[in-house]
């Protein structure tokens, strides 16, 4: 089923969507078409300061989420004030890329976001002025894989498209071309 899912985003960005961006952008050659480079999947736990088991379980439910291991990140600087010490582990992150990317989109375009309590379309606003797209989720719960009974805390999680594209423009109708949900502005 997994195999089905990364060559149906693959195959749909190859024949419909490259023909439809050289028409509406007028590009010379398909491969001036922007493609996703990559995306990036990441947890902060500020709660790891004080509950070392935290980042364990992070770490497991974006691992069964994606289907890779995540990479602990850790504390760059010093803040006395949230008793955070240089080197200390406050989050997890996984980069997907190639198939597991497709695969990891697919299942968040076509399962996650529509099982969202109230969803009304993600937000047109969150480009970051050179193509890249950043979404944030309020509880890992909405992915498929995820049990409900062994979640022992909700977290949230930022979900990062970077694209080639030069314009937000171009991200944006790649993006909404691959199905992603956009609310009306």
């Amino acid at each position: 089923m997994a195999v089905q899912m990364k060559e149906r985003l693959r195959d749909l960005y190859r024949e419909q969507i490259v023909p439809t961006m050289v028409r509406e952008f007028g590009y010379g050659n398909a491969l001036q078409v922007p493609h996703i480079e990559k995306v990036v999947i990441n947890i902060g736990l500020g709660e790891a300061i004080q509950n070392a088991r935290a980042i364990e379980a992070a770490s497991q439910d974006l691992a069964s989420i994606t289907g890779q291991r995540p990479v602990v990140t850790r504390a760059k600087k010093s803040i006395a004030a949230f008793k955070l010490r240089e080197g200390m582990p406050i989050g997890v992150m996984v980069t997907l890329r190639g198939e597991r990317m497709f695969a990891f989109l697919d299942k968040l375009i076509n399962a996650a976001l529509p099982r969202v309590r109230d969803f009304s379309g993600v937000s047109p606003k969150s480009f970051d002025g050179r193509g890249s797209y950043t979404l944030g989720l309020r509880e890992q719960l909405i992915f498929p894989e995820i049990e409900y009974d062994k979640v022992d805390r909700i977290r949230g999680m930022q979900v990062s498209i970077v694209t080639n594209a030069r314009t937000d423009e171009e991200a944006r109708r790649l993006l909404q071309l691959l199905g992603m949900p956009f609310r009306a502005s």
